[in-house]
């Protein structure tokens, strides 16, 4: 099941019904791609690059949008040899100057200016990039993408079977990129992932998702995650091998709009999309007031109620199939109208989102992972859920549970270790390849696989209890109400938690014209926190919090490029704020 991953995307080509292998939009415009457009970039591109010097091994930087252009250097660098490393677009410039320095990047692909601008001064001490390519927008002294594919094009007519030599000499355990982690504790390290440890995920991941390999494929699917996540990635590599187009959105707040117009089959998302759109839904249903308001809230609340591991009797039958008539149409309308399923990953996904979707007939399914598992280790099934669960380990890997809870795993698809970091690898990679993933769980007789929080998150109170904060936090934040929660705790008596509000939502649901008064929207929090703590043991329930007027955001350092907490920073950045909670308990 281990191929070249650019075998992968190239095996779909033929299955493309309308001929259309990408879409990006741009300046609210959708731009088409052609397959036969897209392969002739890919291959004109590829020489391009090798005739700026570019060899087998080379690392090369990525730091762009999603858009066509990404795909178009990802798999011309790869056909070549060459090592893709993503950039995430909203680093700092030291984060970005180190990924380039760690790698050795022999070139930079950037979108344009406005990226660039955050790599610029690091430029000129950065000595073995020899050169810098930009993908969209002029870069002054550097390469355009364009120029290397017209460039490409005179080497094809002078040499045609030089790509094919060049690819010839691909393998599928050659190293097919570097991941650098989110780096929730300090700078990233680069993930080492090889052709077959992706192509494999690839290749078994997609027996859980009910995808069908048609001969012609007629199918839209949306992207919003950024490439530089390889779970984004992994799975437009499924797109491609199923001949589906893919939409690649402009910004993250136009998706409601963009899935009227794209009509997607399916996307990959994370759970606060999820959130969002459930809240959209509740908000819409509450503003219609008397019998639409009643019919609605009965029909959403059954489905939040359904569980998923639940067989339906005739009765419930019948009353899904009346609330699907009155309500969950229009919701599903509002998503699109064709939308099959959505998989979710990144982050803890709450019973209640998972029962929701499912309950309106839409597929969503959670796996879990890590980028040094290339990315998938569990997955959900449809028709095959457990309340809580990640799903079952896909074929081939092998997973159980240390004495300390931790989950290791072993398989086709982990990682050879982190970029000339022969230590760091060593504490999580045995010699025989068991993966130390860091992540406290538990495994049923059936196989099913339960996430109970990061090992490095877990922190003890001074009674001697241990609390793992990432389900409360997840809990606190399914009311509209909130935007972040950080629990707190460690060697205090009791839990806390600094509270980010929604900001509009609570003016709203207080009818706040100006200033929002702080004792009614700690009030109103506290309803959301005494709702959590009745489904919490003791020792877990927030028993004080503290309301922050500043949001957390990757720019400010509170977030990971992947929306994970920056616990350390969280905690530096508040301290006053955590030091006056625990005061009057010193």
């Amino acid at each position: 099941m281990k191929s070249r991953l650019f075998d992968i995307v190239e095996s779909g080509y033929d299955r493309h019904a309308n001929g259309i292998q990408l879409v990006t939009k741009r300046n609210g415009v959708w731009q088409e791609t052609t397959t036969e457009d897209f392969k002739r970039m890919v291959h004109h591109a590829a020489l391009g690059f090798h005739d700026l010097g570019l060899r087998k091994g080379d690392r090369v930087a990525i730091h762009s949008e999603n858009n066509t252009e990404w795909i178009v250097a990802d798999q011309a660098l790869m056909t070549i040899g060459a090592v893709p490393v993503p950039i995430y677009t909203t680093l700092p410039t030291d984060q970005i100057a180190y990924i380039v320095r760690s790698c050795e990047a022999s070139a930079y692909v950037v979108s344009g200016p406005e990226l660039y601008a955050a790599f610029a001064p690091e430029r000129d001490q950065l000595s073995f990039v020899k050169h810098v390519v930009y993908t969209v927008n002029p870069v002054e002294g550097a390469h355009g993408l364009q120029a290397l594919i017209d460039r490409g094009a005179e080497l094809a007519a002078e040499h045609p079977g030089m790509w094919e030599y060049l690819k010839s000499e691909v393998t599928p355990d050659d190293l097919a990129t570097l991941i650098y982690t989110s780096g929730t504790t300090g700078f990233p390290k680069g993930v080492m992932i090889t052709h077959g440890n992706l192509s494999y995920t690839i290749n078994v991941g997609i027996e859980r998702i009910p995808f069908a390999l048609e001969d012609k494929a007629d199918k839209a699917v949306l992207a919003y995650l950024p490439l530089s996540h390889i779970f984004e990635r992994a799975i437009d590599l499924v797109y491609m091998k199923y001949g589906y187009t893919i939409y690649y959105v402009e910004k993250v707040d136009e998706i409601p709009m963009d899935v009227k117009t794209v009509k997607p089959y399916f996307f990959g998302t994370v759970p606060r999309l999820l959130e969002k759109m459930h809240t959209a839904f509740r908000t819409k249903v509450n503003e219609a007031g008397g019998l639409k308001k009643a019919l609605g809230n009965w029909a959403l609340d059954m489905a939040e109620n359904q569980d998923v591991e639940e067989k339906r009797g005739l009765v419930k039958r019948i009353k899904f199939t009346i609330a699907d008539i009155l309500v969950y149409r229009k919701l599903k309308a509002a998503l699109g109208g064709g939308l099959m399923g959505m998989v979710s990953g990144g982050a803890a996904l709450s019973p209640k989102l998972l029962n929701f979707y499912n309950g309106i007939g839409v597929l969503l399914m959670q796996g879990y992972g890590l980028s040094e598992t290339a990315p998938l280790l569990t997955l959900c099934e449809a028709g095959n859920m457990r309340q809580g669960s990640v799903g079952k380990t896909i074929r081939g890997v092998e997973l159980k549970i240390a004495e300390d809870g931790e989950i290791i795993a072993r398989g086709p698809n982990i990682m050879k270790g982190y970029w000339n970091q022969p230590n760091e690898t060593a504490e999580v990679l045995t010699p025989d390849g068991w993966f130390h993933t860091g992540d406290i769980g538990v495994m049923d007789a059936d196989g099913y696989v339960f996430i109970t929080d990061r090992k490095k998150d877990l922190f003890k109170l001074s009674t001697g209890k241990y609390v793992a904060p990432a389900h409360i936090e997840t809990s606190l934040m399914m009311s509209p109400l909130i935007d972040h929660a950080a629990v707190l705790g460690s060697h205090q008596k009791f839990c806390s938690a600094l509270i980010v509000p929604n900001q509009p939502a609570l003016k709203k649901a207080l009818n706040a014209k100006g200033e929002l008064d702080v004792e009614k929207a700690e009030a109103l929090i506290q309803v959301v926190v005494d709702q959590v703590n009745e489904k919490l043991p003791p020792w877990e329930k927030i028993k004080k919090f503290a309301l922050l007027d500043t949001e957390f955001s990757i720019q400010t350092g509170e977030l990971t490029p992947s929306l994970k907490l920056k616990r350390r920073v969280i905690h530096e950045k508040f301290s006053d704020r955590i030091a006056r909670i625990y005061e009057s308990e010193s």
